[in-house]
């Protein structure tokens, strides 16, 4: 049974053999290199319909583990290792019944069989909600960023944002110059702050 990919490709190959079809419109038909399209095509002549059909489809990989190791591993993780992680079960495999499995392969072996040991995760701290600040200038906060922004020579970048509006003060400092920003932003806002 083939799917509608594959018989797009088998039609448009059987439409270029036939000569009702330039490899060029079958390359952007498929999708697929101009090499491409002759390998199937030399396929096409040589087997007919079955060149879309990979050679080893079909075949189990020549890389899986025995069906056989995979029982006596789970046997062992049921009876002897049922309370280790992935990680020390695996050492332990190793070690003592001198069995060696890559570690994905033993994940999903321990999951058909639904051993999982996961890290238990603290629950996260509940940060409260804050209303912000009615009036514009209240409350303002602020963070300093020291760095050598233009050279060698230290600025701080300070940035300052209004709680109720949003509004951004933000400038370059030399390291000692910090208190320009405070007076610029109370003759900004033409108030007196309490400290």
């Amino acid at each position: 049974m083939m799917n509608s990919k594959a018989q797009l490709a088998v039609d448009v190959i059987a439409k270029v053999a036939e000569g009702r079809l330039t490899i060029g419109n079958a390359t952007k038909l498929l999708n697929k290199s101009r090499r491409t399209i002759k390998r199937y095509l030399h396929r096409y002549r040589q087997v007919g319909v079955q060149f879309i059909i990979h050679g080893n489809s079909g075949k189990a990989p020549v890389n899986k583990t025995p069906e056989k190791l995979k029982q006596s591993v789970q046997q062992l993780i049921r009876e002897k290792y049922y309370d280790l992680n992935l990680l020390h079960l695996a050492e332990l495999l190793e070690t003592n019944e001198h069995i060696v499995v890559k570690r994905e392969t033993l994940r999903c072996w321990a999951h058909d069989i639904h051993h999982v040991k996961r890290a238990k995760r603290r629950r996260s701290r509940v940060h409260k909600h804050r209303e912000r600040i009615e009036a514009a200038g209240l409350m303002l906060q602020m963070d300093g960023s020291p760095h050598r922004w233009f050279g060698n020579k230290k600025f701080c970048l300070i940035a300052a944002i209004d709680d109720a509006t949003s509004e951004l003060f933000a400038e370059f400092f030399s390291v000692r110059n910090h208190c320009r920003l405070l007076k610029s932003l109370v003759q900004y806002h033409r108030k007196t702050w309490c400290f």
